[in-house]
């Protein structure tokens, strides 16, 4: 299934999402124009890699969560090939607009970078003493998917499914394409702790984390709006604050 579009018009233009689309999209460019040593260094250098996290850990908790800031927050913008690239970028174009719409701009990139950090401290738990590096956008834009699911449970996902060269386009709900991505995950994260999965080398659990993160946290930062009586008229009025 290939998720083409939702059926929610934004209200107001998703600067926040088109940012860091454009920041990731530099960084893989970056990534990509390094000589293969090079490269590898910089993923060595930069990502997030849970033994490290844990050697830091070791030192006090509060060691290791400012060890991990800078590296946690580098890993999210960078990736491991084109097709993950471009897979998370359109996962993020498709959901972020909606869910920055309800939050605003600022508190979008907040609640984004938020749900990168659990997603990551989640892959941790699980993989505590591993020493490969973990890149990708994947388990931030999972806890706007995770908000996607709780805001908008019905809109439409207009889904593209081939059979054989016949495209068929179907609108699925949210709630239903969301619930089934999301319970993909889980198990596939429970099959992966008792052996590889696919040989996809995919961090299951960083993408459970984000969702889970984001489906809890998102109403904290969501606008709030707050209702007063025109005075003239008694309509009732709603305004927005930040």
């Amino acid at each position: 299934m290939i998720p083409l579009k939702d059926t929610i018009p934004s209200r107001e233009k998703p600067f926040m999402t088109w940012f860091l689309i454009v920041v990731n999209v530099f960084v893989f460019l970056y990534q990509v124009s390094l000589p293969p040593e090079t490269a590898q260094e910089f993923v060595l250098r930069y990502a997030f890699i849970p033994e490290e996290f844990s050697k830091a850990l070791s030192y006090g908790i509060i060691t290791g969560i400012i060890y991990s800031i800078w590296p946690v927050i580098c890993s999210m913008f960078m990736h491991g090939s084109w097709m993950h690239l471009i897979s998370n970028m359109w996962s993020l174009w498709l959901f972020g607009d909606n869910v920055e719409d309800r939050v605003g701009h600022f508190r979008f990139l907040i609640f984004y970078l938020l749900s990168g950090f659990f997603a990551a401290y989640t892959h941790w738990f699980f993989y505590a003493g591993s020493d490969i590096p973990v890149v990708g956008a994947s388990g931030a834009i999972s806890g706007v998917m995770g908000a996607y699911f709780l805001m908008f449970p019905l809109s439409k996902i207009v889904t593209l499914i081939p059979i054989g060269f016949i495209p068929l386009f179907i609108n699925i709900p949210a709630v239903f394409y969301l619930g089934l991505w999301f319970l993909s995950q889980v198990s596939s994260g429970i099959l992966e702790l008792f052996g590889p999965v696919f040989g996809s080398g995919i961090a299951w659990w960083a993408h459970i984390g984000g969702f889970v993160f984001g489906a809890l946290t998102v109403n904290f930062f969501r606008k709030k709006y707050r209702r007063y009586n025109n005075f003239f008229d008694d309509e009732i009025f709603y305004y927005r604050y930040y």
